[in-house]
């Protein structure tokens, strides 16, 4: 009687301990089943049920690789030899996986963290497993949010660092610029003001003893030294004037044979020691372009020409048509320019290394360049040092202004 008394109260405890393993199974939000040795559900509980949208009583003696685990993210086969779930219970080892997906019963997936555990009976054999899962799809929502917004935030840094690198190196050439800008005013404004300082204090000194003559020389070199600063200041207020407002071009009939003549006989007589020779195979070459863009850029090529040549040298100025273009060739067989400075020729301030002593800004050819991007030209430089300089000016006819 007694026996059977502690049998029915062991039997008693034993229901009540299932009933409450069941009651928190069920109660649980997260997925839970078992499996036997051959892979089969041994139970499962509503959470797991409810995520993969299955009956229990239709999941309990099923294979559950076959039911939720039986392909890749991809949709490829995933093959149960190679499942960490069939693997927990083969090897007797607890796998923690969360770069897979489980299947639900319309075909659709959804990402999962979940653990495997071996299950042992009393004897230590093992008889199956414990698979409790999650779905963990806002995880990965939230992950891949981060992931986006922390790749924009490199790319946003990236490009910053590229724009502060782009701008540092900007500042490093201003700054190179500047020095060259600075030298270069120091040097040609001490020079022509020391020369009229000498000038202005000679004729006081020796006012009585100067002839008219040499009062003229003073004075005239005292006008050629006030014309030498006036042309920097003309030249550095032209690109200032670039570099803030722009510089409004105009349409001109010109007829450009006529225009060449006129220019080459002007500077003939404004510079009488030179031997300055204009050719044109043309009687008339009509174009419509920015008559002062274009007489400063021949002016200034035809002044280098005879700034950097000696008067028994001849100066060839020419003028050809080549389909719709027209054609300027300026010749000199002066002193050259250095095939190193050659490359950077158009740049503000700089100057040929064989130029020291000869006058000049390092702006007149960075001006020359600019007009002739506004009227859409082209210039080509060839050079030799003591072998001279060829200059070519190719010009639309028809301004595209």
């Amino acid at each position: 009687m007694m026996g059977q008394g502690l049998n029915r109260q062991t039997d008693i405890e034993l229901a009540n301990l299932r009933r409450q393993h069941q009651l928190i199974l069920n109660s649980v939000g997260e997925g839970v089943y078992g499996l036997d040795t051959q892979g089969n559900t041994t139970f499962v509980n509503p959470a797991a049920a409810s995520l993969i949208g299955w009956k229990r009583s239709d999941l309990i003696g099923k294979s559950m690789h076959d039911i939720l685990h039986h392909s890749n993210p991809d949709g490829s086969f995933y093959p149960r030899e190679e499942c960490h779930i069939y693997a927990a219970f083969k090897e007797g080892t607890v796998r923690r996986v969360d770069n897979e997906v489980f299947w639900r019963k319309d075909g659709t997936s959804f990402p999962v963290e979940y653990i495997s555990t071996p299950m042992h009976n009393e004897k230590g054999e093992l008889v199956g497993s414990v698979v409790t899962f999650r779905d963990i799809t806002q995880r990965k929502l939230s992950e891949s949010i981060l992931q986006q917004a922390n790749e924009e935030l490199e790319q946003r840094v990236a490009e910053r660092t590229s724009e502060l690198s782009q701008a540092n190196e900007k500042l490093r050439k201003l700054d190179q610029v500047r020095s060259r800008f600075v030298a270069m005013v120091c040097h040609e404004f001490r020079n022509p003001l020391n020369n009229i300082s000498f000038s202005v204090s000679s004729l006081k000194r020796y006012n009585r003893q100067l002839s008219a003559t040499q009062k003229t020389e003073y004075l005239s070199d005292v006008e050629a030294n006030i014309e030498r600063m006036t042309q920097m200041i003309d030249e550095l207020l032209v690109i200032g004037e670039i570099e803030t407002k722009g510089i409004n071009t105009t349409r001109d009939r010109l007829d450009l044979v006529i225009f060449c003549q006129e220019l080459a006989t002007e500077f003939t007589q404004t510079y009488s020691n030179y031997q300055i020779q204009f050719d044109s195979n043309l009687l008339s070459l009509e174009a419509e372009i920015d008559y002062r863009l274009i007489r400063y850029i021949l002016t200034n090529i035809l002044t280098n020409a005879v700034r950097y040549s000696s008067s028994d040298r001849l100066i060839k100025f020419q003028l050809s048509s080549i389909s719709n273009y027209a054609l300027f060739t300026i010749k000199d067989r002066g002193i050259g320019i250095p095939k190193d400075d050659l490359d950077r020729i158009f740049e503000p301030f700089h100057r040929g290394r064989n130029t020291s002593n000869i006058p000049g800004t390092g702006l007149g050819l960075n001006i020359v360049k600019r007009f002739i991007n506004l009227i859409d030209g082209e210039i080509k430089i060839a050079s030799q040092v003591n072998r001279g300089t060829k200059v070519e000016i190719k010009v639309y006819l028809q301004s595209n202004l």
